[in-house]
């Protein structure tokens, strides 16, 4: 007896509700609170040495083998101006996949947009939330402490704000094109596998 006009009508809301939600990493930097689109993590890694490349940015703190591919791992806290990030017990690297088209650069002639792995240096990933449009709240267009187009929204939680980063401007097509030259610098050697294996 519940197929009634208002229940089909809070069912409807109910589900367009769930699927307008979208889930976010959160992770600490430097004390503050930030998060990125589920849908961009492709893994997260404890931290492990990283093979050191001359010439790169400052921000791009080396490169680590994953499976055979050397992928490049940015330190966000240098990105943001605020030093480097201090490896500690919790210190881990997220592994994004960004492509040409998320970071405002056209697809290809084929239409389809091309990617590279990059991994992100953080403090602490802490866990996965969800949220909905209405949790969200537009860039402020300053006072976070880092540039407004780093920034897609921000969500207010119980102790502040949660800072939700447009990956896409933090990686912007300049660096996708220096991260794409490290990555061709640096072919893995057949036996670099072994310092990563137990990882």
């Amino acid at each position: 007896m519940s197929n009634t006009p208002a229940a089909q009508t809070m069912t409807a809301r109910g589900s367009s509700v769930s699927a307008e939600a979208a889930r976010y990493l959160t992770f600490t930097l430097n004390g503050e609170s930030y998060a990125l689109d589920i849908l961009h993590v492709t893994e997260i890694l404890e931290y492990r040495n990283l093979t050191v490349v001359p010439m790169m940015p400052e921000f791009i703190r080396g490169v680590i083998n994953l499976r055979g591919r050397a992928v490049p791992i940015i330190d966000l806290a240098i990105r943001f101006a605020r030093g480097a990030t201090a490896v500690a017990r919790r210190t881990s690297i997220i592994i994004v996949h960004i492509t040409d088209a998320a970071a405002g650069d056209p697809a290809g002639s084929a239409g389809e947009a091309r990617g590279q792995d990059i991994g992100i240096l953080v403090d602490a990933v802490n866990k996965v939330v969800a949220l909905a449009p209405d949790d969200i709240e537009p860039a402020p267009a300053f006072g976070a402490g880092i540039r407004a187009d780093y920034i897609s929204g921000m969500a207010r939680r119980e102790h502040g704000f949660l800072i939700l980063l447009e990956i896409g401007r933090v990686l912007s097509i300049s660096d996708m094109i220096s991260l794409g030259d490290v990555a061709d610098q640096t072919s893995p050697e057949p036996d670099s596998d072994k310092p990563t294996a137990a990882g």
